[in-house]
């Protein structure tokens, strides 16, 4: 049994070394084969009775964890959304295209949460617990909309049914609490919208900070990348073809990306004629900016002027100026920003992040141009719901008082009016709402890239020169356009999703869409971009850019709750002063006295100002110590890095390479820390040896170039002459001639003659 015992541990060990073993690859499995089956077979015979039977059991359950542990991790691995079709699109089209769906996929997680909050504290219990359809105006389509309220060009626009849903702001009570649970309706609302901008700002932070401490080894990047290319990057894995054709593309498109980084790096070029060029391309762009923000203004001032007016009288065009402007502006620009950066002449990555930021900066200039005209809008309704408030509580108060004094009661009841021919208000945040829902159309897609693939494939053939290789070929995927349509998307949907609580789950459904859309759009219409360039190593430029647009949406959000007054007839603030006030009300009515005493202290300025203070200082601190350790780091690597150029050169025998080392040597006196051999006659104190190649100095003896002071050293003095001639008969020690010379013993003593 011990024999047996240690024959399964020594095959054990064989399995566990076999891949340190110089040899061929058909031993290794003959040799694996026979180990496992050895260890199969005999491995439960190592017990007796019932604990053999309990060491088989264990063995098997041993077994079974570890393949349930692998087959976990590969159902985890199969349960990534979209992870083929992204691989698929990286393989041909390169890293920088599959970022863009990876930063999609990473936003569809983004919207599902959100949405899973809002549909859970808001939408949900309004559904299962508030007042039901037709019970209450604000829950009622008008009696003028009814008969316009199921058309297709209506809902498409989202109103008749839609704007009195669950899916806008206005579909909400005010009242305080509702249900059998008592649900603080109102609270829940405002603390979920504003929860959403704060769960967003996390997740986007979390994912900068983690993003970039991705990447490296500490390795430079330039270090034999060709190398690692050629010998590490195929899959031995691979068992199928088709997986096999797209990993040969893909690493087919790595050596390309590589190639253009270095000649990029190589690239000698007449430096003021780029100048002048760069900054004739950002003058034009920036009047273009300058254009187009001007236009948008004029744009919504007009469209101000037409809803006063009778929308009988309007054409299709003016009814929809705004958003045909926008669009076109949104389709015209980007191809002008391309064209006009082509004058600067900038690495494709480098080029891709000013495209990136030109776009965004037409983007933001035109949504917050928008917002502005958007807000004297906002005003104008808020004007009309004063006017609209104030008759409507004069026709309540004379109701009233004809009632009372007619039947002579004072126990008047409501009017018998019908909700939908109720007096009501425009209701000015169902209205922003609205007009934050800006869809992304996909026949941009359709006609821009598919119906020009199409084209280009069938009319080549008859056409007068080269579609494909000329104008207008295949379309390449835009990756700014498509990066910046996606980040604003989501703007306007945190814009909107404080007015409209359904619109996140819209834009859930659109995402959805979006992908396997733009999937196939990309692989069926699409070629590779000319100068095939791979994306840096995080994502953070795309995420800094959606945090910028999370910042500037959380801003009109802000102002309206802590400045506009909500609507008097609709949503769950309305009756308030101000939508904060459910706050204060909240505290004051169902939480203790010195909880609002707190909050009343919180709230002070004197306290507000120092802790602001305080973490603009301990922000000042951390991102000092962040620059010390980034340095500390660099040193070190600089400092691994000599010494093993230091280590190299000993293992070769070679002088140091290292340009640090050589400096420091030509500092020191004669410009080296060990002079060549001096080709005078040695003094007397140096011995030329027969065969060496240079004169070895006497200890106590200096070097020329060298002062050091004879009298100062640690050993004693050598009484001994140098030697000049070949050794003769041995002679007594000098002073002691008279004496008795040493016989033929062992050492220093006079021991007897050596043994024979």
């Amino acid at each position: 049994m011990e024999a047996l015992k240690e024959q399964v541990e020594e095959k054990k060990k064989v399995i566990a070394t076999l891949r340190n073993q110089p040899w061929r690859m058909k031993r290794r499995l003959v040799v694996l084969k026979e180990a496992q089956e050895f260890v199969e077979r005999f491995e439960g015979a190592l017990g007796k009775g019932r604990g053999r039977k309990l060491y088989a059991f264990k063995v098997m359950m041993a077994k079974k964890l570890i393949k349930f542990k692998r087959d976990f991790e590969n159902f985890k691995t199969a349960c990534i959304p979209w992870e083929r079709k992204i691989k698929d699109v990286e393989s041909h089209f390169g890293s920088s295209v599959a970022s863009y769906f990876i930063f999609l996929r990473w936003m569809y997680g983004l919207n599902l949460v959100l949405f899973g909050l809002m549909f859970g504290l808001v939408m949900l219990p309004e559904i299962l617990m508030g007042l039901p359809y037709g019970s209450i105006p604000r829950k009622t389509v008008p009696r003028e909309e009814q008969p316009t309220a199921m058309d297709y060009s209506v809902l498409f626009e989202f109103g008749g049914y839609c704007k009195y849903s669950f899916l806008f702001y206005g579909y909400y009570d005010h009242e305080r609490t509702i249900g059998l649970l008592q649900f603080r309706l109102p609270l829940s609302y405002l603390l979920v919208g504003v929860g959403i901008f704060g769960y967003s700002l996390m997740v986007v932070i979390r994912t900068m900070a983690r993003n970039a401490n991705e990447g490296g080894d500490g390795a430079e990047e330039g270090d034999f990348t060709f190398s690692w290319k050629m010998f590490t990057s195929w899959d031995y894995l691979i068992g199928n073809p088709e997986t096999a054709d797209n990993k040969y593309a893909s690493i087919t498109t790595s050596f390309k990306e590589s190639i253009v980084d270095e000649q990029e790096n190589q690239k000698d070029e007449n430096i003021h004629l780029r100048r002048f060029l760069r900054v004739l391309a950002n003058f034009m762009i920036i009047s273009c900016l300058g254009g187009s923000g001007y236009l948008i203004y004029f744009v919504v001032k007009r469209s101000q002027e037409f809803a006063k007016s009778e929308n009988a009288n309007l054409s299709w065009f003016e009814k929809n100026e705004v958003e045909f402007v926008m669009s076109l502006l949104g389709l015209v620009c980007p191809p002008l920003f391309e064209t006009i950066a082509e004058l600067e002449d900038y690495h494709p990555r480098i080029a891709l992040k000013w495209q990136l930021g030109r776009i965004f900066a037409l983007f933001l200039g035109n949504l917050y141009t928008f917002l502005f005209a958007l807000f004297d809008e906002v005003n104008a309704k808020l004007e009309s719901e004063k006017s609209i408030k104030n008759s409507t509580e004069w026709i309540y108060n004379q109701y009233h008082a004809n009632y009372s004094s007619f039947f002579n009661t004072t126990d008047v009841p409501p009017p018998a009016v019908h909700p939908a021919d109720v007096i009501r208000g425009p209701c000015w945040e169902t209205a922003v709402g609205i007009v934050s829902n800006i869809q992304v159309t996909y026949l941009t897609i359709l006609i821009g890239d598919f119906v020009r693939a199409v084209t280009v494939r069938f009319l080549n053939y008859c056409w007068c020169w080269d579609l494909e290789a000329g104008f207008p070929s295949y379309g390449e995927f835009d990756i700014s356009g498509n990066v910046l349509g996606l980040i604003f998307n989501q703007g306007m949907i945190w814009m909107g999703a404080f007015y409209a609580p359904g619109l996140v789950g819209l834009n859930v459904l659109r995402l959805l869409t979006s992908m396997y859309y733009q999937c196939w759009a990309v692989m069926c219409c699409n070629v590779p971009h000319e100068r095939v360039f791979k994306a840096s190593r995080s994502n953070n430029f795309y995420m800094g850019l959606l945090l910028l647009v999370l910042f500037l949406s959380l801003l009109p959000v802000v102002y309206t709750i802590m400045t506009l007054s909500p609507s008097f007839d609709c949503g769950p603030f309305s009756g308030q002063e101000k939508m904060y006030d459910v706050v204060m009300e909240t505290i004051e009515q169902d939480l203790p006295a010195f909880i609002g005493n707190i909050f009343t202290y919180a709230t002070n300025p004197g306290l507000i100002m120092p802790a602001v203070l305080l973490m603009v200082l301990a922000l000042y601190y951390l991102n000092a110590l962040s620059k010390g350790y980034q340095q500390a780091n660099l040193d070190l690597k600089r400092k691994m890095q000599m010494a093993r150029d230091e280590e190299k050169n000993r293992r070769n025998n070679k002088d140091s390479t290292n340009q640090v080392m050589k400096d420091l040597e030509d500092l020191l006196p004669n410009k080296s820390l060990a002079p060549p051999p001096i080709e005078e006659e040695p003094p007397p104190d140096v011995v030329i040896e027969k065969g060496s190649k240079s004169p070895k100095t006497k200890p106590g003896a200096a070097r020329k170039g060298v002062n050091l002071q004879k009298d100062v050293s640690l050993a004693a003095p050598n009484p001994r002459a140098p030697v000049t001639r070949a050794p003769g008969p041995r002679r007594g020690p000098p002073g002691n001639a008279r004496g008795p010379q040493p016989g033929p013993g062992r050492g220093r003593g006079r021991g007897g003659p050596p043994r024979q």
